[in-house]
């Protein structure tokens, strides 16, 4: 009898394990499209899902009254005790920090990614590090995931009327920079492949036509690869960069793809398959006003390698 129920016992608690893992795959993109935009970074984000799966699994049943609620929360949470604590090394970064990029294929595995959306691009997540960590989750809930105040209120610990009073200052503090979106998906495919030709021959004229005046470029080489310690602004200073940088740094056998980068038509250079350079761009009123160029091989480790190249 002692034996039938243990095995009473082992079955129960190997289904309610099953149901938790069922659960919580449930809700992995929206947890994964919360924390990198919280964090700007895959690597944290898989590792704030690993330890919220661990507290998924170890809470009691008593303590969860909506899972998504109690998931949203953990890794909120996480991500903003993430952020305190890396501010500090963001500040000590070399150069110029920028997001880790996401790159999909046509072989990506869609349940792995990101919720795509115009909020994932490279422009809006460097727009986001202008807030604080409590800033950026309450903006994000709201504004991003469309969240009511009573919700956030729970999750970031706070008054509903203090997540309310967060809200506003952040949309205030990024007003004047939010990047807005008025190109289709076909014209910001045909920007980036005259940028990718016109780069590729030295074209001055041509970069001329497609650069808006206020132009900046950002680089980030983390202190491990050729970047500009600070942002390149101004048509002539971006288009000069870019030509004599294209030059200088690009290897030999490089190979440059058009790609997706967060869900925006973008460029990665290859070497032997491996990404040497991400490139992304924000595009208005069929310009480029930001050219964001990432080469810091720490970052470039989550890109898909190139079969072909």
């Amino acid at each position: 009898m002692a034996s039938a129920t243990t095995s009473i016992g082992v079955s129960l608690t190997r289904m309610r394990t099953d149901q938790r893992l069922d659960t919580f795959l449930q809700y992995r993109p929206l947890l994964l499209s919360i924390a990198y935009r919280m964090l700007g970074s895959m690597s944290d984000a898989e590792d704030m899902l690993q330890e919220s799966f661990l507290r998924w699994q170890q809470s009691a049943e008593t303590d969860i009254r909506c899972p998504k609620a109690f998931l949203v929360t953990v890794i909120t949470r996480l991500c903003i005790n993430q952020l305190q604590s890396a501010r500090m090394q963001r500040e000590q970064y070399f150069g110029e920090w920028l997001p880790e990029p996401v790159v999909s294929t046509a072989e990506s595995d869609p349940s792995m990614l990101p919720q795509m959306d115009e909020s994932l691009s490279i422009a809006f997540l460097v727009m986001l590090e202008r807030l604080s960590p409590v800033e950026r989750a309450v903006f994000l809930l709201r504004e991003v995931f469309d969240y009511e105040y009573f919700e956030i209120a729970r999750v970031v610990s706070q008054t509903e009327v203090n997540c309310r009073q967060i809200f506003r200052r952040a949309r205030l503090h990024i007003k004047e920079i939010r990047p807005r979106f008025d190109a289709s998906a076909a014209q910001k495919e045909k920007l980036v492949r005259e940028f990718m030709s016109a780069t590729a021959r030295g074209d001055i004229e041509g970069l001329l036509r497609i650069f808006a005046q206020d132009i900046t470029v950002h680089t980030d080489g983390g202190g491990k690869a050729s970047a500009t310690v600070h942002p390149v602004y101004g048509i002539l200073n971006a288009t000069r960069l870019v030509v004599h940088g294209n030059k200088k740094f690009r290897s030999e056998n490089a190979v440059a793809k058009f790609v997706l980068i967060n869900g925006q038509p973008g460029i990665v250079t290859y070497l032997h398959g491996r990404a040497e350079t991400v490139l992304a761009l924000d595009i208005l009123d069929n310009l480029i006003r930001n050219v964001y160029i990432l080469r810091n091989p720490d970052k470039l480790q989550v890109v898909p390698h190139s079969v072909d190249s």
